[in-house]
């Protein structure tokens, strides 16, 4: 069956307040109720909408959708859900929703939920018979910063007692963050009586970076400068996960002060962004000259003194 992406469904971002959620789909079903709307496929919509409100607007359920949706699932993707999920309902009870289509949900839907009166679900039981699909194995693998940003290949090797040493070749999205889960479909525990075999579920961790700092789509880095571009201004190239890219020092900065390269995070569908803190480096003075320029710097700033406050 296809994934359903409930938040593109009604039009707003996956972090949306309930207030949020409640006005999108308010203003969505006046728009596409068939009472109103005779537009074809108004109703297909507005059934979509009410399934989509069906799903986010209790925080059990949203919680329960928003599980799957972390694993890299899009719009029209195939899913399948872990084996058992939704054969009792999972606690939820729908009750009588009411209205025109509003009780009238996807397989999708009744596979997480148990939503309507299981017909669906019992008749996919009969045609399965005896078969049942395999577990799902779960496991975890790290993969650098730089593979997080441009996205890749890498190689898995799964000790499987049963059939011994697998090594699989894994696709790494570009922009994917520490957490996220990678589905391989069919890379689980064989199914029993013909029943297709589970997934493979990767849980994702990035290896620490001897440079940059990684928090969710934002990347830190410190950027050694000297005194004289710290207090004159200067334009510096600065290391980023794309390349290098020129930053502008403002003149009179200290050190800590924090400068953001818009967009120059990890990538997705709001990009991050990258901050360079400014840590001013002194250099040591070795010679006669050297000493000599300390001293009339000092001299030049003879009132200057940081620890007056």
């Amino acid at each position: 069956m296809e994934f359903k992406d409930y938040y593109e469904t009604l039009g707003v971002k996956p972090d949306a307040t309930d207030a949020e959620i409640k006005a999108a789909y308010r203003k969505l079903a006046r728009k596409y109720h068939p009472d109103k709307n005779k537009d074809p496929g108004a109703e297909e919509k507005f059934k979509a909408v009410n399934e989509a409100n069906e799903a986010l607007k209790d925080p059990e359920k949203r919680r329960a959708y928003d599980q799957f949706r972390a694993g890299g699932y899009r719009q029209g993707e195939q899913f399948r859900p872990p084996p058992g999920w939704g054969q009792q309902g999972n606690g939820f009870d729908f009750g009588d929703l009411g209205g025109r289509g509003g009780g009238d949900f996807s397989d999708f839907f009744e596979s997480l939920f148990g939503g309507g009166d299981g017909r669906s679900r019992q008749k996919r039981h009969t045609q399965q018979g005896q078969a049942q699909r395999g577990r799902d194995i779960q496991a975890k693998i790290e993969i650098d910063i730089q593979t997080a940003y441009n996205g890749g290949k890498t190689r898995v090797t799964l000790n499987d007692p049963p059939d011994g040493e697998r090594v699989l070749e894994v696709k790494i999205p570009a922009g994917i963050t520490a957490g996220q889960t990678i589905r391989l479909a069919g890379q689980g525990r064989p199914g029993a009586g013909g029943g297709p075999a589970g997934d493979l579920l990767l849980e994702i961790g990035i290896r620490d970076d001897a440079r940059f700092r990684l928090d969710g789509r934002t990347v830190t880095l410190v950027l050694p400068i000297t005194p004289w571009e710290a207090a004159l201004g200067a334009t510096v190239p600065v290391p980023t996960l794309g390349g290098h890219v020129d930053l502008r020092i403002p003149a009179g900065s200290q050190s800590g002060r924090k400068l953001r390269l818009k967009g120059r995070g990890l990538p997705g569908t709001e990009p991050g962004d990258q901050i360079v803190v400014l840590d001013i480096r002194v250099p040591v003075p070795e010679t006669h000259e050297e000493q000599a320029a300390y001293a009339e710097f000092r001299d030049a700033f003879a009132d200057f003194d940081p620890r007056r406050r």
